[in-house]
């Protein structure tokens, strides 16, 4: 019997920090990051650990399961609370490890992880992609992806963290077909390359919240509308300033009773219009939290704290 593909799963998996702080090596090309400068690093750990409790608790109190595994204390990973950049589980078995552009990220990568998630769920096959880093050509998982997974349709911005190679040769692999533009945010003046695509993008099951002024090439944009529109995606489009306050960060999820949810922040809830946030409730719940710290310094939401973990359970 032909598996139907999943869209969405009820299975999380997260990461607790344990040294969270400001990552200078990211910053370079991420512009959602900002340096703290009132509070120390130990209020600013706690803080990012208070964060990462509350979005958990909120999952949990959902009935969606969650793997949360333990930052390693000796291993010093600012950026840790953000795993999706560095795995992606898949349906058919797949688990994929990607390329990652900042030098002290890929300590991230954790195949201890993959090892205990052998014990629950059916890993077939490893494909490891870091090799791709010697090239300084990277990918950062579902950060740099959006998936449609039902239709086999991957959507990228390109970026210096999302290289097209690495994009197609995952592509091939996984039997995705790519569709990939440029998207750009302004900052100080200067018009910068977005850094991940689930930043201005999202892909639920029935729709889709995309930010496409951020999209300037014309051809580019009604190629990405028509991809949507053909795979019967509602289109719920987001503004740049919506979008800076990580409104493109979110994730739809199922819980343990097959009821969907879309997680966000609180910061992204809060932007939305009375409109958007209809459109989004008449297709699912909303959990938001507060991740206001982890923003700040880390230039990463609600999403991107998140693996989604399509594997089957032996």
């Amino acid at each position: 019997m032909k598996k139907i593909k999943k869209q969405i799963t009820n299975n999380l998996i997260m990461v607790r920090p344990e040294h969270f702080d400001f990552n200078y090596e990211t910053a370079e090309n991420n512009h959602f990051q900002k340096k703290e400068k009132k509070l120390s690093k130990e209020k600013i750990l706690r803080n990012a650990k208070n964060e990462f409790d509350n979005l958990y608790n909120n999952l949990i109190k959902n009935k969606i399961n969650v793997n949360v595994f333990n930052d390693r204390k000796k291993v010093r990973t600012t950026d840790s609370v953000f795993p999706n950049n560095w795995i992606s589980l898949h349906q058919d078995g797949s688990v994929y490890v990607y390329p990652m552009f900042s030098e002290n990220r890929r300590k991230e990568r954790r195949f201890d992880i993959i090892e205990k998630l052998k014990k629950q769920f059916e890993i077939k096959r490893v494909i490891d992609l870091s090799y791709f880093e010697k090239e300084s050509v990277f990918l950062e998982g579902t950060g740099s992806m959006i998936l449609d997974r039902q239709n086999k349709i991957c959507y990228a911005a390109l970026s210096d963290r999302t290289n097209l190679i690495a994009l197609n040769d995952f592509c091939i692999r996984a039997l995705y077909n790519p569709v990939t533009f440029k998207s750009y945010q302004k900052v100080e003046g200067k018009i910068n390359l977005i850094y991940h695509t689930n930043v201005m993008m999202c892909i639920a099951d029935q729709y889709a919240i995309v930010c496409l002024e951020t999209i300037h090439d014309k051809k580019e944009r009604e190629v990405l509308i028509s991809s949507l529109e053909k795979t019967n995606k509602e289109i719920i489009e987001i503004s740049e300033k919506q979008c800076n306050s990580f409104a493109g960060n979110m994730l739809q999820v199922s819980n343990r009773n097959d009821k969907k949810f879309l997680i966000m922040s609180s910061s992204a809830y809060r932007c939305l219009n009375t409109f958007q946030i209809k459109k989004i409730l008449s297709y699912n719940k909303v959990i938001h939290s507060n991740l206001e710290q982890i923003e700040k310094l880390g230039g990463g939401s609600a999403r991107c704290m998140i693996a989604e973990n399509f594997l089957q359970k032996k």
